[in-house]
Parts: C-alpha cells; structure tokens; sequence
C-alpha cells in the first residue's frame, strides 16, 4: 500500500502557512503540555469578520448563519449581532440554538425531518420551513394543522436546479445541479404549487425558492448561480400567480485552505447582488454562509511529541490529530499551519529533531490517514515545538470521530470576549 504521505506535496509546493493573531499564538505558548490539543477561537476577529461581511452586503439581503459549520455557544452569540437569524438541520441544532440565541428568528431545513422535529419547530415559531420533498411537505402541511392550528407556515420550497451555463464546475462539492438527496427535481415544481394553492394545506404559506447548490465557490461564480437561481424562482411563481417573496441562494462560498490569506470577495459580491436585486426588486434574497464566516477564527493547537525517519521522509507525530480535527482528511488536503519554537526541553533523553527541511505532520492514531499536513517546512522543528493549525472554526471539531483510540478531548478556550 502507498503511504498517503508519499503522496504529497514536493519540495516545490510546501504546505500553507497559516496566519496567526498575536493574541492566539501568546495563549497557544502559554498552555502546559498537558492542556493539548485545544481550540482557541478568536471571537474579536470573528465578530470584526462578521461586521465587515454584514457591510459588504446591501440592506435588503439578509444574512444567515448556518449553524451545522461550528455551533459552539460562544460562536453563536458572537455572531448573533452581525445576522438576520440561523439557519439550523436537525431537532438537535434546533434546540441548541434556541437555548443559546432565544428569540432569534430560525430556519429549519435539511433532508430527512422526522415527525418529531417538524412538530417541535412548529411548536417553537420557526420563522421559515426549507421543504425538501413533496413528503416533506405533506408532512408539514398535516402537523401544522394540528400543531399551530391558527397559524400560517411559511415555507421555502428547496430545487435542485440545472444550471447549464456551468457555474458549479468550481465546487468544491455540489449538492445540486446533478442527482442528490438534496431539495426537490425541478419537474415537481408545478404540483408542488398547485398543491400549496388548491387549498389542500391552507395552514401553510408558500414564501419562495431555496436552493443551496455547492461549496467552494468564488463570487463570481456565485453571483450566476444567484441570478439563475432567482429568475427561475420568478418564472415559477409567476406562472402560479403567486407573489414570490424571497429567494435564499444558500451559502458555500469559497475558504481557499491552499491559500488562507485569500478570503472570498464579499465586497463584489455584495455589489453584485444590489444589482440582482435592483433589476427583480420583488423577492427579498437570503444568503446562508457557514465556513466562510467562522473559519478564520479557529486554531487547532498542539504541540510535537516525536520526530523520526522513514524511507527517506520526516514525520513529526502531534498530539491529537484527525479524531479532533477532521477537515484534511475529510477534504484530502493539506491543513494550513504554524509552528512555534519552544526552548525549553524538560526531559532527560535526548530532544528529537528533524534533520531535514519538510515534515510531514501526523497524529497518534493507529491508522496511515491520520495526517494533518504534508510537506511542511519546518527545519529544525523539535519535539516540544508547538503547532497551530489555522481555518479550523468551521467543520472541524463537530465533525471529527472523537472517541476513536479514546484520547483525551482538546480543551476550548474563547478568546477576545
């Protein structure tokens, strides 16, 4: 079997570097060995982030926070000023956010609602349903007649919409655009509206289109999967004579983790869909980042407990690894990195060191995938030395198989309160 490690990046292409702030690499120096891995989440960047994207945006686009990217309390309450509302997937998310942010407005969607959690948001006064299927809303439409009796749902209709003109070639991953489990076939959508308009559900309000397509896509891009995304939704319900109210074109947009200096262009973004909302000034649109607002903030921090050689390749094991930080080996990538010198070595046996300049970082777990990133330059590095892995505020942790080999779990430290 090839190692993954072999596999890598050459001399020529080093692993990225991440960006540290002043205030994450003096707490990730002053932690005793015992207190890693941990977290430390710079909330001071993440709000100042959160307040330079809701700017970017014009007045009329509204801004979601999708909660599945990094529900930690602190991160929601940070961002709580800064967005219209949260858009949660599951009864789990649900309750969670309605604990830590009450009285914020919640969209609920995902695949797959059971009963029980369409009830319970119902119950709860959820701001908006994200329909998925014509199940989905079936259901619905018979729980909210029993659940909120004299109350209107309103209710996004989620498509998986073709987009010929190629605006998803880019992704990183697409959830439509081709056949997934996601949002409903476009050939649906007539029964659908004449389904929410006979009178069959009269408990619910169908508001508009919601139609999340991909990740990992640049603004430009973006901006056609919006305005294609937009002047179907107004064909549909103009053809229902219905009043088309908003449109939500979803989130993905890009975190580049080979280039964590670049951030997505939310300024030209932001002018681009004043344009799209000038020329269709009926629907309101809706946006739905995750990643793209709390990865920045994030730093996985661990320090190097050995160094050795195999087959012509240096490899320095870390504390922790992919069971705490999942995002490399679920994106097969190379996770952004710093390395931080320590002088002190308390032990009596001679201090590992690396001999050559590139380093692959591994973790202790038991299997070859547990690599952190490949190619890093790191002459010199020691054991002891410490490692901040960055853009891990979003899918990281909360996607991570934490008890497999049982080690301990990192420590969580919110900085910048």
């Amino acid at each position: 079997m090839t190692h993954p490690a072999s596999v890598t990046n050459s001399a020529t292409v080093p692993a990225p570097v991440a960006d540290v702030t002043p205030r994450v690499r003096e707490h990730a120096l002053s932690l005793p060995s015992d207190e890693l891995p941990a977290y430390l989440y710079d909330l001071a960047a993440l709000r100042e982030h959160a307040a330079a994207v809701r700017s970017a945006l014009p007045g009329s686009v509204e801004l979601y926070y999708a909660v599945k990217a990094n529900p930690e309390p602190e991160i929601l309450t940070a961002l709580s000023p800064y967005v219209d509302g949260f858009e949660v997937s599951s009864g789990g998310e649900l309750a969670h956010t309605g604990r830590v942010v009450p009285d914020r407005p919640l969209a609920f969607g995902g695949p797959g609602k059971t009963p029980a959690e369409t009830a319970a948001a119902l119950a709860a006064g959820v701001a908006r349903f994200h329909v998925e299927s014509v199940h989905d809303l079936r259901m619905l439409a018979d729980l909210a007649a029993r659940v909120v009796p004299d109350s209107r749902v309103e209710v996004l209709l989620r498509f998986n919409l073709p987009l010929a003109d190629g605006s998803l070639r880019t992704s990183a991953l697409s959830m439509g655009g081709r056949p997934t489990p996601f949002g409903m076939d476009p050939s649906e959508a007539d029964d659908v509206m004449r389904f929410l308009t006979d009178g069959s559900c009269p408990r619910l309000e169908p508001r508009g289109v919601h139609a999340h397509l991909a990740s990992g896509l640049g603004a430009e891009a973006q901006l056609a999967v919006a305005e294609s995304v937009l002047t179907w939704s107004v064909r549909l319900f103009e053809r229902h004579r219905v009043r088309l109210h908003e449109v939500n074109v979803g989130g993905g947009m890009t975190v580049d983790y080979a280039e964590p200096a670049a951030r997505f262009d939310w300024a030209g973004y932001g002018a681009g869909l004043a344009r799209l909302a000038a020329a269709h000034p009926g629907p309101r649109l809706r946006i739905e980042p995750g990643r793209a607002l709390t990865a920045y903030c994030g730093w996985y921090a661990t320090e190097v407990l050995d160094v050795k050689r195999s087959h012509g390749e240096e490899f320095a094991v870390v504390r922790g690894g992919t069971h705490h930080l999942r995002t490399p080996a679920t994106k097969s990538h190379d996770q952004p990195c710093a390395v931080l010198p320590v002088a002190a070595w308390p032990h009596p046996w001679p201090r590992p060191t690396a001999r050559g300049e590139l380093v692959t970082l591994a973790g202790q777990l038991c299997t070859p995938k547990d690599v952190l990133a490949r190619g890093v330059t790191a002459s010199g590095l020691r054991a002891g030395d410490r490692v901040l892995f960055g853009l891990a505020g979003a899918y990281a942790w909360n996607i991570s198989h934490h008890d497999f080999l049982m080690h301990p779990r990192p420590g969580f430290h919110f900085l910048g309160r």
